[in-house]
């Protein structure tokens, strides 16, 4: 019986195959398995934030004896360390275009496989109890029909078996988009723009995720929210990230 549903899975994949999420090819799964689809040539085509990065946001510096960016000298963080698996540019960019804009929600699970093969052991590290993704206001959700943050998140704690709460951060103002806005205007947008729901929860070491990181704008407000509601330690990951120079 197993290898029969193993067979149709795979008939299916051959019908309705996966695709990198860099240059949108196929990637056909062996048995069923998606295990990081990402082809290797695009591997290399994209820029993995390496060391020397940033302490504190992950941001990749220029000087090896450097510990932190630009942006994190300038400003405190309420969120406490943070990690980005690619630079936010070429076809980064355009992939994450597409998950968007594109409804290509698959290239999220691929996002989510090699986060956790990239930073796997780090998120063990940090003792992760509760997976958040960035909320989306529900305005802009029924706009783009779903969460791409969440689609991420449901992927790293389904292979870290580490749960997700989609329900727990709430985006109560419907902001403007932090790419149409310069450092300060951001801070100002995402004042009072999340809340946490009502819950038995009890916060301890949460890591929050989303595709984006910029200023760090984002993820302050939410950590600080969720900080104020218990949490001790709140980390995140993102997809991709600008440069700290």
């Amino acid at each position: 019986m197993n290898i029969v549903f193993r067979l149709w899975k795979e008939s299916l994949h051959l019908l309705y195959p996966v695709r990198c999420p860099i240059c949108d090819r196929p990637v056909f799964v062996v048995f069923g398995r998606w295990e990081y689809p990402i082809c290797p040539g695009c591997r290399e085509a994209v820029d993995y934030v390496r060391e020397p990065a940033c302490k504190k946001c992950g941001k990749p510096l220029s000087d090896i004896r450097a510990e932190f960016c630009g942006d994190c000298l300038r400003q405190s963080h309420l969120y406490d360390q943070g990690k980005a698996l690619w630079l936010y540019k070429g076809y980064v960019k355009q992939s994450i275009y597409r998950l968007k804009y594109g409804n290509r929600r698959e290239y999220g699970i691929s996002y989510g496989q090699e986060l956790v093969r990239v930073y796997g052991d780090w998120i063990r590290k940090k003792e992760i109890q509760l997976i958040i993704p960035i909320p989306l206001h529900k305005k802009r959700l029924r706009q783009r029909g779903f969460n791409q943050a969440e689609v991420i998140a449901k992927e790293i704690g389904r292979q870290m078996k580490i749960p997700v709460r989609k329900d727990l951060l709430i985006r109560c103002v419907h902001t403007r988009p932090q790419k149409e806005l310069n450092d300060k205007e951001r801070k100002n947008n995402l004042k009072k723009a999340f809340k946490i729901a009502p819950n038995n929860v009890q916060l301890n070491q949460i890591l929050l995720v989303d595709d984006i990181y910029t200023t760090g704008s984002t993820m302050d407000r939410a950590a600080g929210v969720l900080k104020e509601a218990g949490a001790s330690q709140v980390c995140f990951v993102s997809v991709s990230i600008g440069r700290g120079y």
